[in-house]
């Protein structure tokens, strides 16, 4: 069975603090080949780094999460272009807008994701946007900062299938995790179904959002065959087929090498 990458995790969190060198060292012999591990603050950024650096099959990707906006200055904004000439800095995020937790206010969410859309441009690395209960405005800024020469994933995907295709338009692939094995994710099953194979990454978000049977766990990238083979089942092919697609899209996505 071919290998998975983990687009998008966050093994420098807490959670993994007890047994981080085990399970890390565990992956690549259960089928986990690669690893985007994301930043979402400048802090996590610098403990990205350290484990892309300290890993070989873990790559970065720096950015600062929406929530924690009012944390960046020009100084910290500068830092974060020092860290995107590192040889394993593979994008720029996770950036983007949080309407759920709706803070900072909205309009300091949207400057700053801008001003990182635009230092992607200039390092020339894709994003890896996050958006939640915020589709029309992230479209919206993506759309006036022509973000499609940018290139990059929506991450963690939760909108319907017709925004799914605003984002495609774009040329942004569309990245899904545990919540596709959820009972009551009707309207992500649906988006699944629809957005062609050839645009899909798996993540997991770890250490949040396990897929079932694990709900409600501590997530990590050994659950994600769970995820192929429910989109495997979705798409009605063999799981394999699914992998062997999938893979191939997230190097694309990172423009990386096999």
């Amino acid at each position: 069975m071919t290998d998975i990458f983990d687009t998008h995790a966050h093994y420098d969190d807490e959670a993994f603090d007890t047994d981080r060198e085990e399970l890390l060292a565990s992956l690549k012999g259960r089928g986990i080949a690669r690893v985007v591990n994301v930043g979402a603050s400048l802090s996590s950024c610098r403990t990205t780094m350290e484990l892309a650096e300290r890993y070989d099959f873990i790559y970065g990707a720096v950015g600062v999460h929406p929530n924690e906006t009012a944390e960046l200055t020009e100084e910290g904004l500068a830092w974060l272009k020092r860290q995107c000439a590192h040889e394993k800095c593979a994008a720029v995020g996770e950036i983007g807008l949080d309407y759920y937790w709706d803070e900072p206010c909205r309009e300091l969410q949207k400057e700053w994701f801008v001003r990182q859309l635009c230092l992607a441009r200039e390092v020339k690395k894709p994003v890896i946007i996050h958006s939640r209960d915020a589709a029309k405005d992230t479209a919206d800024i993506l759309t006036v900062e022509h973000a499609g020469e940018i290139g990059g994933v929506i991450h963690c995907y939760s909108y319907t299938k017709e925004m799914a295709q605003v984002f495609l338009d774009m040329g942004f692939y569309i990245g899904i995790g545990g919540v596709l094995t959820f009972k009551n994710a009707k309207k992500l099953k649906e988006a699944a179904a629809y957005i062609p194979l050839d645009r899909i990454v798996l993540e997991t978000d770890c250490p949040y959002l396990a897929p079932e049977p694990n709900r409600g766990k501590r997530n990590s990238s050994l659950n994600l065959p769970y995820v192929a083979a429910a989109l495997a089942q979705i798409k009605g092919m063999e799981e394999e087929a699914v992998r062997q697609t999938v893979w191939k899209n997230s190097l694309k996505l990172y423009r990386m090498e096999g």
